[in-house]
């Protein structure tokens, strides 16, 4: 999808009521997210989002795990249509792993950036594409949002409180706002939330 409009840069996350990334035991405390990850509604607000996107952005932790299991997705014929799509669309799609201490990424269409996420994504914006979209990748979608360099919130609400872990939004980040463009829930009761940045 090659056009001369700016690219739209996406973050998509997972968040819980009292907004953590991960529960109180670190990055892989993350069980309570997966009963929402799996419903219809989930997989196709993540085939929304990312379907107008030809650049994936990840963090290390997120390519490692992501990695892990996705690329076979697309040829499981047991896996949910959704999630095929999605895997054959992460295969293909250019994928940007920031990183400083990766040495090679292995997995199809991907490169190491051992820099800053906002001055990548500046330079990505003047390239020809789709839209650029952060997968779950806490500290990148953190590094834009202090950048101004995010265009979208793509987040999916769990109706979760986890009582400690990893926050999105910390304090100090400057203040923006933000239009809710769609809204809906999920058969778990989940809700999944786009937001477009307002800029005057």
């Amino acid at each position: 999808m090659t056009n001369g409009n700016a690219r739209t840069v996406t973050g998509n996350i997972m968040l819980s009521l009292d907004g953590r990334v991960n529960g109180p035991g670190g990055d892989y405390d993350m069980s309570w997210i997966v009963p929402h990850a799996i419903t219809e509604g989930a997989r196709d607000h993540m085939t929304r989002v990312t379907s107008p996107a030809t650049t994936a952005l990840l963090g290390r932790k997120n390519y490692e795990g992501f990695g892990g299991f996705w690329p076979a997705v697309a040829d499981d014929e047991n896996a949910a249509p959704q999630d095929r799509a999605f895997s054959q669309w992460l295969n293909s799609t250019e994928k940007v792993v920031f990183s400083s201490t990766l040495k090679d990424a292995p997995w199809q269409n991907s490169r190491i950036v051992d820099g800053d996420p906002a001055a990548a994504v500046k330079q990505l914006r003047a390239e020809e594409g789709g839209d650029i979209v952060v997968l779950a990748s806490s500290s990148v979608i953190k590094a834009l949002l202090a950048a101004d360099e995010l265009d979208r919130l793509s987040i999916t609400l769990a109706p979760e409180l986890v009582g400690g872990g990893e926050r999105l939004f910390e304090d100090g980040i400057p203040a923006t706002s933000w239009k809710l463009v769609f809204s809906a829930p999920t058969e778990s009761g989940a809700l999944c939330l786009l937001y477009d940045r307002v800029r005057s």
